[in-house]
């Protein structure tokens, strides 16, 4: 009978550092939206099959650590716990894990990563599906895969449709902040301040997997009940940028227009582009419309869950705006993204143009700078 290695017996990398209740969140305390496992997956408690796809390998692997400890019995766990990779388990090998029953436990666990590799084995395939649509009584298999971009394998759709499955999607760059906060929270029982966030993104950049290992080591300098504010990721000797991204946006959203173009040689120093300064204001300019027409309750509801936290901050930005103010900058911006790509004039001066066009525009509306 097949055994798992030692390395099963706890969860290897790319699994996160141990926090400080255990490897995943399935403690009394409810896990955080942010890691939790999806809602297609929260409701399982049968077994079978997962099939774990998407760009984001952080959430994926948490998601995957999450359903072994849900299912292994730490006192049988050398027996019932097999860690594969795709790329290197033979058919055969696949198969007799698979068929394997428990071993004086409810459930057989079997971690396949780099899933992606079976798809182009025919056989591997077969084996596969023929088990995700049967599963064996007593089997958990979670397949954890990086679909290649543009793929049109058959393999995947078949398997999303007879497996239990999640898709998850990379975080966008500029919700990252938004989505550490509602991490710590939940996970950890930390709150990190959205400025400490917005800092540390902004140093560390967007590997989600980076970011959580540096607010664990924050909140350890911190102490318990203690949160993780600006003075904290100094004191931690993170290097913050002259210029936060997302303290820049909220300048905008807050119509403080000299402050904004002050800051913005100092951002494109910083190594910004253009268009990605582009694309956030279209993010923070759309936010702040929903707000104007439906008020918090709609802004709230159009906002992720590990966003809705901002719904207060949101809604009063968007009381410094009117609804013609808006859709003039909005359409500022349109023809602003359209000079960028055509135009032979620095991005600098254009974005300053667009800025400079909101104090003019904003002079005679309440709280306008």
């Amino acid at each position: 009978m097949p055994c798992s290695s030692n390395t099963a017996t706890r969860p290897p990398a790319p699994y996160p550092a141990r926090s400080r209740r255990g490897w995943i969140s399935i403690s009394t305390r409810a896990p955080g939206p942010a890691v939790s496992l999806p809602r297609s997956l929260s409701g399982s408690a049968n077994g079978g099959v997962f099939f774990l796809h998407g760009g984001d390998e952080f959430r994926k692997a948490v998601a995957a650590g999450t359903l072994v400890e849900q299912y292994a019995d730490s006192a049988t766990r050398d027996f019932n716990v097999d860690v594969l990779r795709g790329s290197e388990t033979s058919v055969e090998r696949l198969a007799s894990v698979i068929s394997t029953p428990p071993m004086m436990a409810d459930w057989r666990v079997v971690l396949v990563r780099e899933a992606e590799a079976l798809a182009s084995s025919p056989a591997a395939r077969k084996v596969v599906l023929d088990t995700a649509g049967k599963p064996p009584q007593g089997l958990v298999l979670i397949l954890q895969a990086t679909v290649p971009k543009q793929s049109r394998a058959k393999f995947y759709k078949d398997l999303a449709r007879v497996a239990q499955a999640a898709e998850f999607k990379p975080v966008p760059r500029d919700a990252v902040p938004a989505w550490l906060v509602s991490w710590a929270d939940g996970e950890l029982g930390v709150r990190v301040e959205v400025e400490a966030a917005q800092a540390l993104a902004g140093t560390a950049g967007t590997d989600l997997g980076v970011l959580t290992q540096e607010v664990r080591k924050l909140a350890d300098m911190v102490g318990p009940d203690r949160p993780v504010d600006l003075d904290a990721v100094r004191r931690g000797g993170v290097h913050l940028p002259q210029q936060d991204r997302w303290a820049w946006f909220d300048l905008v959203g807050n119509r403080q227009v000299r402050e904004a173009v002050k800051g913005l040689p100092v951002l494109l120093a910083q190594g910004e582009t253009a268009v990605g300064l582009v694309i956030g204001l279209s993010t923070t300019l759309l936010r702040i419309g929903v707000a104007i027409e439906g008020g918090a309750p709609a802004l709230r509801d159009a906002l992720p869950p590990y966003q809705r936290f901002l719904t207060r901050r949101i809604t009063g930005q968007a009381r410094r705006w009117t609804r013609a103010d808006l859709a003039r900058a909005v359409h500022g911006l349109r023809r602003l993204d359209q000079l960028l790509k055509a135009s032979a004039i620095s991005d600098e001066v254009l974005l300053e143009e667009w800025l400079l066009g909101l104090q003019v525009r904003g002079r005679g509306s309440a709280g306008a700078a």
